[in-house]
């Protein structure tokens, strides 16, 4: 199953960088939730569905462009952790990066909460997980 999850994962990646939300929201569980409580910016807190749409949604009309890449998919049972770079360019040119790590629990072949950590480290120990125990995809 960890190798189907992380396929679901890789699909939300891509659909996410292609704006395409429909694709992205379409493996997503019926009390999906997208927690950004460790995030620093207006968009703070756990969301459910509709308002991640809306946080989603805002969020890439506020960049000219908004692109996320992963760095590895780390295969942690029904989890996949997800170290990577978010790079987005202003309406009036100034480019922005930031690392975190998002941390997707899938069960059933159905994403159920996504979380971003600041670090890699931090979604791992929070995970219970050390690098010894981290298997890259």
């Amino acid at each position: 199953m960890s190798q189907e999850n992380v396929e679901i994962v890789k699909a939300a990646y891509d659909a996410s960088n292609r704006e395409d939300w429909d694709a992205f929201f379409k493996d997503v569980a019926r009390g999906f939730e997208v927690d950004l409580s460790r995030a620093v910016g207006p968009w703070r807190g756990v969301f459910g569905l509709d308002q991640a749409r809306r946080v989603l949604g805002e969020f890439n009309e506020t960049w000219e462009s908004a692109r996320l890449e992963p760095h590895e998919f780390i295969e942690a049972g029904d989890l996949v952790v997800v170290p990577g770079t978010l790079r987005v360019k202003g309406r009036g040119g100034i480019e922005v990066v930031s690392r975190g790590a998002y941390v997707w629990a899938i069960r059933n072949g159905a994403i159920e909460r996504v979380t971003l950590y600041q670090e890699r480290q931090d979604a791992l120990e929070d995970l219970g997980l050390s690098e010894q125990d981290a298997h890259a995809e």
